[in-house]
């Protein structure tokens, strides 16, 4: 007679030790490289068509008009693209796993106590991808803020609530003389005219708090500090002729939003023939009339900004109230 806690019950053999263990090895194996090269395919399908223009940038703003812009514009869809197909290997691998390994019955499955090349795998491949990421990350940072000992144009631009007042400079630095300028007014927008195709270096400081140097075809902002700071960038050329709105980034008060600009990208010769009439005296419209231009910013209008009432009582004065 046998004792009953010495039986062998069929369910506890060992699954290694059936005739189709090497089979179900070989199908899992299959699984997995199919599931590789699908991930492939799918990254080979999204690198070999304009993905930015296809997905909307994936968020990120389209048309920029410097290389500044075109090279980190690459860097963000680069890494959506890469985010993707690792989600999409993951997620398949979460999938193949629920389908695969979902319960059948009361039998207990083959309990994997480790898994020396899994762990090898999601150990060193997130290593590798963010160092990927920020090799690329730091080339590009770096191109965009190279600057250079002797730009085509240098202006300075100077931030005061809630307007700008552009500068173009003879040289570089604080001792740099103003040989023009424009200035913002609640009635008139600011238009800052540059010539395409010329390197243009930017000297920024606030008259007050802090603001933000914003052209959304820049693709970048840059903020402009109040005190002895003098934020400083260049871009390498401006590719595209055209008027671009120009905005403060930074919440500086109660007339933030009012605080646009105009960027008017013209040709070389242009811009010589502006700079001149600027130099002689004439206003900035007379300026732009001059080379053929709109007198006034066309991108923008000045907002009311309702400084002789109060904002919240169209009926009162402002200033006045119990």
């Amino acid at each position: 007679m046998v004792a009953r806690s010495s039986e062998v019950r069929p369910t506890a053999v060992r699954h290694s030790a059936s005739p189709g263990a090497g089979g179900r090895r070989r199908r899992g194996a299959g699984r997995i490289a199919g599931l590789g090269l699908g991930g492939a395919a799918l990254l080979v399908l999204l690198t070999g068509c304009n993905v930015g223009k296809t997905f909307g940038g994936f968020g990120w703003p389209q048309g920029g008009i410097t290389p500044e812009s075109h090279r980190m514009y690459d860097l963000w869809i680069a890494s959506c693209i890469a985010a993707l197909a690792v989600g999409v290997f993951v997620w398949g691998l979460i999938f193949w796993c629920v389908i695969r390994y979902r319960k059948r019955g009361n039998q207990l499955p083959v309990q994997t106590r480790y898994n020396l090349p899994m762990e090898f795998l999601y150990t060193i491949a997130p290593i590798l991808i963010v160092s990927v990421l920020f090799y690329y990350t730091a080339i590009v940072q770096t191109d965009v803020n190279r600057t250079t000992k002797n730009p085509d144009v240098t202006v300075e631009v100077i931030a005061f609530k809630w307007n700008w007042q552009f500068n173009y400079r003879d040289g570089q630095g604080r001792d740099a003389n103003t040989v023009a300028s424009v200035l913002g007014t609640s009635e008139v927008i600011p238009v800052l005219v540059l010539p395409a195709g010329k390197s243009i270096r930017f000297e920024e400081q606030s008259r007050d708090v802090i603001h933000s140097f914003w052209v959304p075809e820049l693709l970048f902002k840059r903020d402009v500090m109040p005190g002895n700071i003098r934020n400083t960038f260049e871009v390498t050329s401006l590719d595209q002729e055209g008027a671009y709105v120009g905005r403060c980034a930074e919440l500086c008060g109660s007339y933030h939003a009012f605080m646009n600009f105009e960027l008017r990208v013209v040709s070389p010769e242009k811009y010589d023939q502006f700079l001149a009439v600027k130099k002689a005296g004439k206003s900035t419209q007379e300026a732009l009339k001059a080379i053929g231009e709109p007198e006034y910013a066309t991108e923008t209008v000045p907002f009311k900004t309702r400084r002789n009432t109060a904002n919240f009582n169209p009926g009162a004065t402002a200033g006045a109230g119990s």
